[in-house]
């Protein structure tokens, strides 16, 4: 035996779990500016949101954790100007739309 170290690492180190969690889109987010959840490196990546097994694209903030998204109310402001917005309940996945098909999918592990 040799005393080197492989020219590869294995896949449990830290350094290979660390690229994985990168390719998965934030537990939560938000496309208001306003909001503490807004990260626009992420958005302009684009993020493709799946709730209740459907593929939605009007969505305003998602939690996966909580298991909701928000929803713009039809034209509806509020009195600050903000679009009305409801929050709907359910399973939310979400993954990175420039990884392609086989992107990996952020979801809540029941």
């Amino acid at each position: 035996m040799s005393d080197e170290t492989p020219a590869n690492p294995p896949e449990d180190t830290p350094e290979a779990a660390g690229s994985a969690a990168a390719e998965l889109p934030p537990m939560q987010l938000s496309v208001n500016p306003r909001s503490p959840h807004f990260d626009q490196d992420v958005l302009q990546r684009g993020v493709g949101i799946r709730f209740k097994g459907r593929q939605r694209t009007d969505i305003e903030e998602y939690s996966i954790p909580e298991g909701w998204v928000r929803v713009q109310a039809g034209r509806t402001m509020d009195r600050k100007g903000q679009p009305l917005t409801l929050k709907l309940k359910g399973p939310v996945e979400a993954w990175f739309e420039d990884l392609g098909e086989d992107a990996p999918v952020a979801k809540l592990d029941s």
